[in-house]
Parts: C-alpha cells; structure tokens; sequence
C-alpha cells in the first residue's frame, strides 16, 4: 500500500531556506514509502523564492500579493491533491525528520501537533512571556492543557481542516485557530515532542502581534464557549454589586443605583452568555458530530478486554449446566 501525504510549505521570502526544506522533506518521505505531494505557496515574495523552490522539484502556487501566513495555507490545502495535508514552515525553524512519526500517529488522532516542549527547543526568551499568557487563555478556553498553541508542523486530513475555513484567519493565527476549534469541538489532537531550531533569515512576527492573538482566543471563545467569557464577567459585577451594597446599608439605609446597575448586568451577562451557548450548540459549532460531544477518535475501543469479560459468563453458564445435566443422570 503506498502511503500518499500533501506538504504545504508557506514561503514569504524564504530564498535561502524554503528549497532546502523542501528537498529535506521529499527525501525524508521517499525513504519512508510515502508518495509526497511537496506545495509552497509563495505568498507574494519579493525575493527569488518561487524559482528556487520551484527548481527544488515543489510544487509552486504564488499568490499576486502578500495576503497572510493563513491564506498561504488554506490555498495550500484547497489546491492539495491528497487526503493527509501536513504543514511546515519554510525557515528551517522546524525539522522534517518528525513527519513519518507524526504521520503513523495520525492514525490514532486527527490532528498531531509537533509541540515544541523538548529540551532543545530553542524558543526566543523575549516571546517565552506572551506565549504563556496566551496558552493559559487557550488552556481556559478549551478547557484541556495545550503544550503548544500555534505550532507551525502539524498532520491532519483535508476535510478536517476545509470545515473550518469560514473561520480560519488569513494572517498568522490560523494554527492558533484550528488547534482551539478542533478541541472545542472535541477531535482528539495529538502533540508529539520536537526541537525548534533558529530561524534562517529575519522573523516576521512583530511584538504587537501578540494583542492579535490574544483577540483571537477571545473571538474563538465566543464561538465555541461563550459561557467562559460572560460567566466571570457577570461574577466580577455581582462581586461589585454585593461589595456596594454591604457598604451602602452600613451608612445608608438605601441601595446605591450603581449597586442595583451591578446585578443587572450580571443578570444580562448570564442570560447572553446562556443564549450564545445555545446558539452554538444548535448550530452544531461548524461541525455536525459536535452536538453529540464525541468524535470517532476521541475514544477507544478495547476489543480484547471486552471480549476476555464478555466470555466468562458464556463459560460459567455452560459449566453450571452441565453440572445439572449430571445430577439428573446420577453421574
């Protein structure tokens, strides 16, 4: 059986790096049995990365002008020709020598995230401070502990992540995105350990972009969990309305309006919360196994155990049986 897998590499001025990766990575397939579709999206570069990528032996679609890190993708996915789409990105930051494991582990997930927590990832420390902050938003949102929120290698199928598109962000939170809406809709996402090495070339992450994700996670909880967001927001109001008034009865026999303004907006921020649960719940959150909570993946079956047990009563009715057929023939 030849095993068949589409590479998405999105390039924005990666001349230097993007053909190595490219090459790397259909060797490092070929050697594992996998036909390897090798697509870089040259998301309007400026540089010579279309002709060095496409002298590489890739597939190459450019777009006309720089339009995202996310759009680069989702034109990468929509253009692949098979089901199992796995992404890298074009600095040399991430290693292709993880994709055949993380490929065999897909068949036990629906996603596998290369999540950068190994001893030798290398993670800029100035970022190391917006990064925790943002997982533990994510952590909250999703309601499950991510080791890596917006890794740039991961394996996934097709349709998996075409369901999504409606939502997924042109710039460079799409992997934020689909992590959390693939764990808000319950799909079993799977994080495999990795090193992340320094980048070739100059970042195009900006400090700013931090805000943009925490935006994101924000947005994203609207979507899947408004509950978590309205709910401590109506806490922190009735805190406040409680506070205000303790302290108006101990001087004054009236309710301050702030303090009745107080529990009205919790009041209101409970029943909006409530109604965008439903909402989305209804709606089926983009993906129609989610009303049911349980995704094919998200469980496992053990037939071995199952069987041991389901056998052992078989047996002990068989035996008690023919201890009655000898006491009826005196044996």
């Amino acid at each position: 059986m030849i095993k068949t897998v589409s590479l998405i590499i999105p390039a924005f001025n990666e001349e230097e790096a993007a053909p190595q990766v490219a090459l790397e990575a259909r060797e490092l397939l070929k050697r594992h049995g996998y036909r390897a579709e090798i697509i870089v999206v040259d998301d309007g570069s400026t540089d010579g990365t279309a002709n060095a990528t496409l002298r590489s032996g890739a597939r190459v679609l450019q777009h006309r002008r720089n339009r995202g890190y996310g759009a680069a993708l989702k034109t990468g996915i929509a253009a692949a020709t098979y089901d199992v789409i796995a992404i890298i990105d074009a600095d040399g930051t991430y290693a292709p020598k993880y994709l055949p494991a993380m490929l065999e582990e897909l068949e036990r997930a629906d996603m596998v995230v290369g999540a950068r927590t190994s001893k030798e990832a290398h993670i800029p420390f100035i970022r190391l401070p917006a990064k925790w902050v943002l997982r533990l938003m994510a952590d909250y949102v999703s309601g499950v502990r991510i080791p890596d929120l917006n890794s740039g290698l991961r394996v996934f199928r097709r349709d998996m992540a075409m369901q999504y598109f409606p939502i997924l962000p042109n710039q460079f939170s799409f992997t934020t995105t689909i992590t959390l809406a693939m764990l808000c809709d319950n799909y079993a996402v799977s994080y495999f350990p990795i090193d992340y090495h320094k980048r070739i070339g100059k970042s195009k992450i900006v400090p700013w972009d931090a805000g943009s994700f925490a935006i994101l996670i924000l947005r994203m909880a609207m979507l899947f969990r408004p509950l978590r967001v309205f709910i401590p927001i109506a806490l922190v109001c009735l805190l406040y309305g409680v506070t205000k008034m303790s302290i108006d009865l101990t001087h004054d026999p009236n309710i301050s309006a702030s303090a009745i303004f107080a529990f009205i907006s919790a009041l209101l921020m409970v029943l909006i919360g409530m109604l965008g649960d439903a909402i989305a719940t209804r709606l089926g959150r983009f993906n129609p196994n989610a009303v049911a909570g349980v995704q094919p993946k998200e469980y496992v079956e053990l037939e071995a155990a199952y069987n041991d047990i389901a056998t052992e009563p078989r047996i002990h009715i068989d035996r008690e049986k023919e201890r009655q057929s000898d006491r009826a023939t005196g044996n």
